[in-house]
């Protein structure tokens, strides 16, 4: 478990497939400055539009797991077949700096950094229906039916990790989800430890004094 007092904070967004939560995290950091999407990286293949770097760094699934072994991921998990990870050094060193992360991870990943991050504010994205999710899913029009079969099976397993987060919305008025995200962002700023590490000569003025994270 890590003790830094980092200026920056750690959001963790998980949902299961068609629940949203790429829009919303879009939306989010459209409209909320100092926030960055940490770009993780998969041996999946690319989607049609998406770039190396920009949405994903794609690998070979023989240097994703040297990468693991060597340690170099805060978090990684297989899924749907494929790997994920995020780079642990890009992760402190952007929140060392007081920039706000955001990882768009699935709950094993969410597991693996709350054990190092157990600050970090975890927040699950839910459908209002399994209909409304498989409707969505095929909307998105990017997988095939089997894949989107697959999807909707794990779905439940998925969901069933809710209650591992602090934080829980029901992505079905978009505008109203988005709110409520935006709320939590604005709610993680105003902990203690946050306003300590970010404003350190102000605390030291007023003679207040940082208790250390545990």
């Amino acid at each position: 478990m890590l003790t830094t007092a980092f200026s920056g904070s750690l959001f963790i967004v998980a949902a299961p497939s068609g629940a949203g939560k790429s829009t919303l995290v879009n939306a989010l950091l459209a409209q909320e400055p100092g926030i960055k999407l940490s770009i993780s990286t998969t041996t999946r293949q690319p989607r049609p539009g998406e770039q190396d770097g920009v949405h994903y760094h794609f690998t070979t699934a023989e240097d994703f797991t040297a990468r693991a072994d060597r340690g170099e991921f805060l978090e990684w998990a297989e899924v749907h077949g494929n790997f994920y990870g995020t780079s642990r050094l890009t992760v402190e060193q952007e929140m060392k700096n007081g920039t706000d992360i955001l990882l768009e991870i699935d709950w094993q990943g969410a597991r693996q950094v709350k054990k190092q991050f157990p600050h970090a504010s975890g927040i699950f994205i839910l459908p209002p229906s399994i209909a409304a999710l498989e409707e969505r899913l095929h909307k998105r029009g990017t997988d095939e039916p089997h894949i989107i079969t697959r999807r909707l099976l794990a779905a439940g397993g998925e969901i069933a990790h809710a209650p591992d987060f602090e934080y829980v919305i029901i992505n079905e008025e978009f505008n109203v989800a988005l709110s409520e995200l935006q709320s939590i962002v604005k709610a993680t700023r105003s902990r203690f430890a946050q306003q300590a590490a970010r404003n350190t000569s102000l605390f030291a003025q007023l003679g207040i004094h940082a208790l250390p994270q545990t």
